[in-house]
């Protein structure tokens, strides 16, 4: 399990979240919902080593404390995160990629079935294996991406904005292979722009405003409630 308490990462003067608590379970999908400038790409950060929180805050993985890690040893504890922008390797194919994502020690066993698992999950990547990364649509890019982080063996998989640009098909595909991997065991911390399609798959949400959490509950709740449809939803999603 991922937990995070006390959670304040500031950019000079800017504070861009502030005393921000979360939890994810195996198997578990929690998103995070808020506008742009909200902090939930600091937020995915932070967790995942790639900023300094502020003294004072706790992030663990399983019970151990990860926090101030280096984000390699963040991937060893059991987070992976798939940034926004994807991060892949453009110039390398796609085996490569995918293979570069089980060099953390603790996939290095069973690494030869979780790539039949990513491709299981991703059947279009089979045929693309010797194909430069750089070359392939973004829908696939996407799946190169997440099943790089897949390859770690992570416990949590932690995803910004993994639908950007992708076509209302692709992000469908995105969407069932998503709740696919939750189905097999990994939590899966999803921060969305598309509120709607997210809610639909996810158990627990938490809304970020002005980098603090200013509401959470259930998936159906937040879907069901007036103000969360205005807000993230949108009028005619809201109909």
């Amino acid at each position: 399990m991922l937990e995070a308490t006390g959670l304040s990462v500031s950019y000079g003067r800017h504070r861009a979240l502030e005393d921000v608590g979360l939890s994810v379970a195996p198997g578990e999908i929690l998103v995070v919902l808020g506008a742009n400038g909200a902090g939930k790409s600091t937020l995915l950060k932070a967790l995942a080593g790639l900023v300094r929180p502020a003294a004072g805050a706790r992030i663990a993985m399983g019970g151990r404390d990860i926090g101030g890690i280096p984000a390699h040893a963040v991937v060893e504890a059991g987070l992976a995160l798939v940034p926004e922008g994807r991060g892949i390797f453009g110039a390398l194919t796609v085996r490569e990629n995918l293979l570069l994502g089980a060099y953390p020690a603790r996939a290095r066993r069973g690494e030869a079935a979780r790539l039949e698992t990513v491709l299981a999950l991703f059947p279009r990547l089979t045929e693309r294996m010797g194909q430069a990364v750089r070359t392939m649509s973004g829908g696939e890019q996407q799946m190169v991406a997440i099943g790089r982080a897949l390859m770690s063996a992570p416990e949590i998989l932690a995803l910004d904005e993994p639908s950007l640009g992708l076509s209302p098909l692709m992000a469908g595909e995105l969407f069932r292979a998503l709740s696919r991997i939750r189905a097999g065991g990994t939590g899966i911390l999803l921060v969305e722009q598309n509120a709607r399609r997210s809610l639909a798959i996810a158990d627990r949400g938490i809304l970020l405003e002005g980098g603090r959490v200013v509401g959470g509950g259930t998936a159906a709740a937040l879907a069901a409630d007036p103000a969360v449809r205005r807000a993230y939803l949108g009028a005619a999603e809201a109909a």
